[in-house]
């Protein structure tokens, strides 16, 4: 609009609108207005080379940001505290704390000294690296220069902490900022609450919402969804209910994690029927569904006795392209079995098949169990075999579901056979798995094949007995060795 009304635009306007663009990330654009104020023969200043080494932080190119500060002190020019902790920003928030750490040493051999801004950047680095001890190490080189925190940089470090799992620290550090007057907001609380849900202090979380009311704070969606959690957790339905109401009504309108956690609140309630309302409200409201908000429908559904509704949303997920997780498959076989629907539970292994390395045991396992109680041991065993070739997680329950269904069938040589596979594994049968058998083999066979069976299980054991003592023997070799040694 400048140059159609034929104004030529200076070098600030041109900073303005590599900023812009550094604001969002969008290196390549910042780095063409960047050549621009060269072409049009003015002569890049300190600010229009940091607003492109933020550009190059921002877009997660920290390498990039670097070669922009050496090329700064190339051209003569001196780096100020923004560039310095622009810099910081570009590693720290690519999870380089160590180099970010050693930018703030390199500015005040070069006489700039840090503020505020640059510990804040820091501490918000440590919070997503999980490096609790440099929380530590950076608020006692804020002391040591005498750096006083605002409520922005008490913020980042109260977040950082509760990132870290360190919930009396970020707490301290509250109860320090209220002791020096240092007045929170809405992000100190916001920070609080949702870190409390994550470690699961629920009823805490709900005090620091009571306060934030008290002190007539605004409430933000983050706050609101996360105290929703957390009556859910506590079995509070109706408070759950009462604050998503409340949501509403403050014109803070619900987004999917809201509405999600009303959902869970309602399957905790089993109240499948609220929570059918509740998601046909999303879609009217346009609410964008996604697998976590399906799921918890699902979970609802199973809870509820309303198996098919759980295999009818599945179908409308695959109409809506939304993606199938662990947990839907698992509510999938879930629904599948309670209904006894064996013909869609072999149709959802073709879905689960091309992802069975990432499929948990749990969802699997189930699965398996589907397929025997079905009778479909045929199936069941092409499965397994497929979980074996892929690489998937197959452990002692694994094979108890594979050896209590082919009992059930009364396929006893599978049975050993499959007692072999799992010594051949590195996995020992338990004693029930050789009891079932051997109980099996005197009921339920006659002389001739109860002698065989006998004859292959007391080799099986022997087996085992053999494995075990040469790994203990391995043991005592190693607990012997000098290393061990006092």
């Amino acid at each position: 609009m400048m140059l159609a009304e034929g104004l030529k635009p200076n070098t600030v306007s041109y900073n303005s609108l590599i900023g812009a663009y550094a604001a969002r990330g969008m290196d390549k654009e910042a780095l063409a207005v960047f050549n621009e104020i060269k072409q049009n023969g003015f002569r890049p200043d300190i600010v229009s080379y940091t607003s492109l080494l933020n550009a190059y932080g921002r877009s997660q190119k920290p390498q990039k940001a670097r070669e922009i500060f050496v090329m700064i002190k190339k051209n003569r020019l001196k780096p100020n505290i923004v560039t310095f902790n622009a810099l910081i920003d570009a590693y720290g928030s690519n999870g380089l704390l160590a180099e970010a750490i050693e930018i703030l040493r390199e500015m005040e051999q070069d006489g700039i000294y840090p503020n505020v801004v640059s510990i804040c950047t820091l501490l918000a680095a440590c919070g997503r690296c999980s490096k609790k001890a440099k929380i530590d190490t950076i608020l006692s080189a804020a002391e040591m220069r005498g750096i006083k925190l605002n409520t922005v940089a008490y913020n980042s470090a109260i977040g950082a902490y509760m990132n870290v799992g360190k919930y009396d620290k970020a707490v301290g550090l509250y109860k320090s900022m209220r002791k020096k007057n240092i007045k929170p907001d809405s992000v100190t609380y916001t920070v609080l609450i949702s870190g409390c849900c994550n470690m699961t202090k629920y009823s805490e979380a709900l005090v620091f919402m009571e306060e934030m009311m008290h002190l007539k704070l605004t409430l933000s969606k983050e706050v609101y969804s996360s105290a929703i959690c957390a009556y859910s957790k506590l079995g509070k339905v109706t408070e759950a209910e009462s604050t998503f109401n409340l949501m509403k009504s403050s014109g803070c309108y619900p987004d999917v994690v809201a509405y999600t956690a009303m959902l869970d609140a309602y399957n905790a309630g089993e109240n499948w029927e609220k929570a059918y309302v509740l998601f046909e409200e999303m879609e009217a409201n346009d609410i964008k569904l996604d697998t976590i908000a399906c799921a918890a429908l699902m979970r609802a559904f199973n809870k509820g006795g309303q198996p098919g509704r759980v295999l009818s949303l599945a179908e409308s997920m695959r109409e809506k392209d939304i993606p199938f997780s662990d947990t839907i498959y698992f509510e999938m076989v879930s629904a599948c079995s309670l209904l006894h629907d064996w013909r869609t539970g072999v149709d959802i292994m073709k879905y689960i098949e091309p992802s069975l390395p990432i499929i948990s045991s749990g969802c699997l396992n189930l699965f398996l169990k589907f397929l025997g109680k079905s009778g479909k041991i045929e199936t069941m065993l092409k499965l397994f075999y497929k979980m074996l070739a892929s690489g998937a997680d197959i452990n002692l329950n694994t094979y108890s579901v594979i050896l209590k269904n082919l009992l059930s069938s009364g396929n006893w040589r599978k049975y050993l056979e499959v007692l072999q596979w799992m010594e051949d594994s590195g996995i020992h049968p338990s004693k029930e798995m050789y009891q079932d058998i051997s109980s099996y083999s005197q009921r339920c066979v006659g002389a001739e094949n109860a002698a065989v069976l006998k004859e292959r299980l007391e080799s099986l054991k022997g087996k085992s007995r053999d494995r075990i003592s040469s790994s203990q023997s391995c043991e005592s070799i190693a607990l012997s060795s000098p290393l061990f040694s006092d």
